[in-house]
């Protein structure tokens, strides 16, 4: 059962059209809104009401769009069903009917509407109540191109939903819209479904016509009206694609500052993913959030920063310009830390208490105990360093040897002069150091002064070609 109501809830997904307009070989509804394709917004949203499973109306695109619906990792049952050629909204809809079960409620939803809440549809759903057909319904002052709700005498109960291009010019006053989403018993909007005709305007089969069948079996109307209209809007250009982006992405700036994080910008901020933050953190202009991030308490965020799959502790500080992302592997920054600017922290990285990452310096699969520095034009690969390690500018661990990648251990207290590379597999001693410019290629003793570089050479008096004339 769904939301503890006493039948089961099947959700219906509407991601048939082609989306002209977007003007791109990438079907509508696998555009992205906050990094995610819009109808996987819809599916995440089905998933919270529990939904038994979701049946998704494909068509254009369907090559594309299909894989990205069917792939692992879906929170409920996905099925995916044809519409071709494309007759309209009742004959989507009707493709639907033999993936559908007699015994729950049907909730209708569109593939390129993104930002339908979960409790606005549980409300619907309650309307419905497994025995009335609830409409969602929203007043627009400018309702061109919807259809318009018609209610009875009484101004309460509805009667039916009229297209625009098939609506009276009394009829097109109307203020009140059908958004797209319904919730109806399935066995009802099975036979309305099969006596649905096209005799209309555009000759296509209009799901809205099941409210007139619905009216003539005596069957109530119900209407939820909200007035959020993001949460009906739904894409059909790049222009209102980037509209709602950018008014969503306020929406979850102003929630995470109503939850006490400061952000120097609001509308300088954009959340692709989880973001999860403890007191004080402080967030900067421009900055980017993917993935599954968690700040600790105090860490402050320089601006134009990109933070993907990533734990930062508390008391980190990321300067400008940084590029952190975990990828599958993960990042962590340990309290106290000092990153950046201009660093880049890739997966696998894993960094110690008051570790200091500096400008151009690049660290991926390492492991950084306490104190360890590496400040300057540096890489860092395949590492395991120990704690107050002093690594150079300049400095790299050459972990790859062109088939297999090998790991570099760097002991205690190490010194690494500047310009050095340290050709993995080998382990430098603690409390060693290597001096400016060697190349190492053997393991080091504790303690040891390791020197690998050419002699030096000086020649007096000496001149410098010159051109021949």
């Amino acid at each position: 059962m769904s939301l503890n109501t006493p039948f089961p809830v099947d959700v219906v997904v509407m991601a048939a059209g082609k989306g002209t307009r977007m003007k791109s070989r990438l079907p509508k509804v696998l555009q992205r809104l906050a990094g995610v394709p819009l109808v996987q917004h819809v599916l995440n949203t089905a998933a919270q009401l529990n939904a038994r499973s979701a049946v998704v109306i494909t068509g254009h695109g369907a090559d594309q769009v299909e894989p990205v619906l069917l792939a692992p990792g879906q929170a409920l049952a996905v099925r995916c069903v044809r519409q071709e050629p494309q007759l309209g909204t009742g004959h989507a809809v009707q493709q639907a009917v033999p993936a559908l079960a007699d015994d729950g409620v049907v909730v209708i939803l569109s593939g390129d509407v993104p930002l339908t809440q979960a409790d606005t549809l549980q409300a619907l759903i309650a309307q419905c109540g497994g025995q009335h057909l609830a409409l969602l319904t929203i007043d627009f002052a400018d309702p061109t191109g919807y259809g318009r709700i018609v209610r009875g005498g009484d101004g309460q109960k509805v009667q039916a939903i009229v297209e625009h291009k098939d609506a009276t010019e009394a009829q097109r006053q109307i203020q009140e819209v059908y958004s797209g989403i319904m919730a109806v018993p399935a066995k009802l909007l099975k036979s309305w479904l099969a006596r649905i005709d096209n005799q209309n305007v555009q000759g296509e089969y209009y799901l809205t016509d099941v409210v007139k069948l619905a009216v003539a079996d005596g069957v109530s109307v119900v209407a939820h009206k909200i007035d959020d209209p993001l949460q009906v809007a739904g894409i059909n250009s790049p222009v209102q694609l980037a509209e709602l982006e950018r008014a969503h992405q306020l929406r979850q700036a102003h929630r995470l500052m109503e939850q006490g994080v400061r952000l120097k910008d609001p509308a300088r901020f954009d959340l692709r993913g989880q973001l999860d933050c403890a007191q004080d953190v402080e967030i900067d202009v421009n900055c980017i959030v993917e993935g599954h991030v968690s700040l600790g308490e105090g860490v402050k965020i320089g601006a134009h920063c990109v933070l993907a799959n990533c734990t930062i502790a508390a008391g980190a500080v990321i300067h400008p310009f940084t590029h952190i992302d975990g990828e599958k592997l993960g990042v962590s920054v340990g309290e106290g830390a000092l990153i950046g600017p201009f660093a880049r922290l890739r997966p696998g990285a894993q960094l110690g208490a008051e570790v200091h990452i500096g400008n151009f310096v690049e660290v991926k699969n390492s492991t950084l105990a306490k104190g360890a520095k590496a400040n300057h034009l540096a890489y860092l690969g395949d590492a395991t360093v120990g704690e107050r390690v002093n690594y150079g500018a300049g400095s790299i661990t050459a972990n790859y040897d062109g088939a297999n990648k090998h790991r570099t251990i760097i002991e205690a207290d190490v010194h690494i002069g500047s310009n050095c590379v340290l050709v993995a597999p080998v382990t430098i001693g603690a409390g060693g150091t290597v001096g400016g410019g060697s190349t190492i290629t053997k393991s080091t003793e504790p303690g040891a002064l390791s020197v690998a570089r050419g002699k030096q050479t000086s020649i007096a008096n000496w001149a410098r070609p010159s051109k021949k004339k």
